[in-house]
């Protein structure tokens, strides 16, 4: 089985590592740990408080709230626990 390449924002993940020393997964926490910002706010964070290019910084914030609201989708529909359906879609 051969790995699919990266695509979106995870192409620069390889150079984020490489660029700051820190692995991808360290980036992603510091980025939930600030759950209280908003996409811009955590891309302004990250490019002062952590000296991040632009690029890189918009890159994980994506990636990483991205992700976490397909896990959070994901659980919410396997727990029952969502919206129901507005009458004029059933």
């Amino acid at each position: 089985m051969t790995d699919k390449p990266a695509k979106g924002p995870a192409t620069y993940f390889p150079s984020i590592e490489r660029t700051y020393g820190r692995p991808i997964a360290e980036w992603q926490a510091i980025i939930r740990a600030r759950g209280d910002l908003r996409h811009m706010e955590l891309v302004r964070f990250l490019k002062e408080v952590h000296g991040m290019g632009h690029g890189h910084a918009n890159a994980l914030v994506a990636h990483t709230l991205a992700t976490d609201r397909g896990r959070d989708a994901a659980r919410r529909a396997g727990s029952g626990d969502h919206a129901p359906e507005p009458p004029e879609a059933r």
